[in-house]
Parts: C-alpha cells; structure tokens; sequence
C-alpha cells in the first residue's frame, strides 16, 4: 500500500533528505530516519484534528491555498531552505502546537540527534506534506468532509485513495536511491516500538 513514507523513495524525497543534511550538518541516515518517523506523527496531528468539524474545515481550507497545489513535490530543488523552514514553522504551530516540543525530543532521544536538527528537518518536511495532501486533495476531488479519509490513505492505513496516491508518488520520478525499508528503520527493532504505539504516544494516545 502506498504511503508517504514511500516519498522518500522518489526524486522529490532524495532532495528534501539533502536540502535538511545541507540545513543541519546531519547524515543523510539520520536524516532519512527523522523523516521516517516524522511525517507519519505530522500526518497522524492533522487526521486527529480532522476529526473536528471545524479543524477538518480549516484544514480545507488551508488545502486550497494555491501554495500547497503540490508544485513543491516537482519544484524542491529550486526551494530556498529558509523559505520552507519558515513556511513549516507555520504549519507546524497550527498542527501540532504544544505538542511539537514532545515529539521533537522524542524523535531526538530514539535517534540521538539534537533537538533544534529535529525541529529544522520537521520544518522543511511540512510544506512537503502539505503539497502531497493539496495534490491529492485536487485530483481526487476532496472535500472537508474526506479528509480523514484522504490523510488516512496518505497515512498507509486506507486504500481508499491508494491508486491515486500511487500516481502521485510516481509522478515525482522516484529512482529508489534513498535508503530502503525507512519504515522498519523508524519503528521497529529500536527500543521495540511500533508505529501505532509511537503515534498515540506523542500524539496523547487517542
């Protein structure tokens, strides 16, 4: 099943792994292993607040923005690194709000890598979330009332808009250069997590 972890084996995945490493200084692995683990808790944020009328509404809405028509996932190359970490501050704060500080010590500690190099690659990894959902969003035709749906397609934990997704990730001309089976990497094996359990539990266990 496609997800967004597959991302990270495309093109456009392979150039926010080096975009981050040119930002922090940080091996590419580590890099990729942050990644792994935190797009899936950005993604596992916005499904909970989607759960809300009113947050599924905002999210729409935010959606629409002609910023997140996915023109980053073809364009990251030409991105300025600046931009994208202040654009997923923004983003960041209205997702996961209080809750950023947790996660990024949390991803920290499992990887032992710094703190403000979590929060940088989280930054610039927003704005690319946020074009796949857009993409997404505009070529299944998705309305508020989908959107838990959708981010749980994105997710890896509904096919409903698998096909779909797939294109998508393809359309971003993947080479599967980046570092196989980041999944596993991220969740298992260290410390015996999965990823539902390290989900709930920086996300608040709901």
């Amino acid at each position: 099943m496609a997800s967004i972890l597959d991302l990270l084996n495309t093109q456009t995945g392979e150039q926010l792994v080096n975009k981050a490493s040119a930002k922090t200084s940080e091996d590419k692995s580590k890099i990729t292993s942050v990644l792994g683990m935190a797009m899936p808790l950005i993604l596992g944020a916005m499904k909970r607040n989607a759960k809300d009328p009113k947050g599924a509404e905002s999210l729409d809405k935010a959606l629409q923005d002609e910023k997140h028509n996915g023109e980053v996932l073809d364009n990251l190359g030409e991105k300025d690194p600046e931009d994208l970490t202040n654009e997923g501050s923004k983003i960041l704060n209205h997702v996961l709000g209080a809750k950023q500080s947790g996660i990024s010590k949390t991803i920290a500690g499992t990887l032992n890598i710094d703190e403000s190099t979590v929060n940088n690659i989280l930054e610039m990894a927003a704005p690319v979330v946020m074009g796949l959902l857009g993409q997404q969003k505009r070529k299944d035709n998705v309305g508020s009332s989908g959107l838990s749906g959708l981010l749980g397609s994105v997710m890896g934990s509904d096919d409903s808009h698998d096909q779909s997704l797939l294109e998508t990730l393809l359309d971003a001309d993947g080479d599967g250069s980046v570092i196989d089976d980041v999944a596993g990497m991220a969740f298992g094996g260290k410390k015996g997590k999965k990823g539902g359990s390290l989900l709930g539990g920086m996300l608040g266990g709901k």
